[in-house]
């Protein structure tokens, strides 16, 4: 389960307590994928987006997101290089005064996954809590 997102998502328990599926959930992950590079985009490197928005520091969203700041650093390149356009910017300054940001794209894109993310969870939650219902008839 994500580290970020986690806090935010309720999950809908299989079951009530002492049924077969009590401990059962359902979960799901949204990536975006390249036609010949693969996954170019995961939850891992939302958050990291997300985070380095907030923070307005690499170094930060790595530490937020339990990431060392190189996989943070090199996760940014290989979206950047596999979509075609830069995610972050980032300005020196003295004495680690430096800042990363996101860019007007980088920004869309976070908003934009945070509303497919809504829109995700509030379908999910309707259509898990039908399923589980289903499975669960038979232990009335």
């Amino acid at each position: 389960m994500s580290r970020l997102f986690a806090k935010k998502r309720d999950n809908i328990m299989a079951g009530s307590s002492g049924s077969k599926y009590y401990d059962i959930y359902l979960d799901y992950s949204i990536k975006l994928e390249h036609r010949e590079r693969g996954n170019i985009m995961n939850l891992f490197k939302f958050e990291l987006l997300e985070a380095i928005g907030e923070s307005m520091s690499l170094k930060i969203a790595a530490e937020k997101c339990g990431v060392s700041y190189r996989k943070a650093w090199d996760g940014i390149r290989d979206s950047e290089k596999a979509l075609g356009f830069p995610l972050v910017e980032s300005s020196r300054g003295g004495s680690g005064k430096g800042t990363t940001t996101l860019t007007e794209e980088g920004k869309k894109l976070v908003e934009a996954h945070r509303a497919l993310r809504t829109d995700f969870d509030k379908a999910i939650y309707r259509i898990t809590k039908d399923f589980f219902h289903n499975l669960n008839e038979d232990e009335k």
